[in-house]
């Protein structure tokens, strides 16, 4: 095989794999997004998603000091009228698609 032929090839396969990743990803932000619908959450799904990443990764740094505190955060930056208990919810959905690492976090609040 020709190196320019190859490296063609390679190309060709690293664009597919790179437009393959988002469509994956907004999958599973769309799944996401119908999960907190359930609970009465509507959002933008890329909001959704991006609020949910951010609640994890606030869980990984040690940011909230436990998972009062991380919905207290949530609660806030959701849309106004969300009730503790949809911020409770929005939190383990979250945790459930983004950082099931995370699920220990959750379970120590007795939630």
């Amino acid at each position: 095989m020709k190196p320019k032929t190859l490296a063609v090839g390679a190309v060709a396969a690293a664009a597919a794999i790179a437009l393959a990743a988002p469509a994956q990803a907004d999958d599973y932000d769309y799944v996401f997004k119908q999960t907190v619908n359930g609970f009465g959450i509507y959002q933008p799904q890329d909001q959704l998603a991006w609020l949910a990443k951010i609640g994890c990764d606030r869980i990984g740094r040690g940011v909230d000091r436990d998972a009062y505190a991380s919905a207290n955060f949530l609660q806030r930056n959701l849309p106004r009228g969300t009730t503790q208990g949809q911020a409770f919810q929005f939190l383990g959905a979250a945790i459930d698609h983004y950082c099931p690492d995370a699920a220990g976090f959750l379970q120590q609040a007795g939630v």
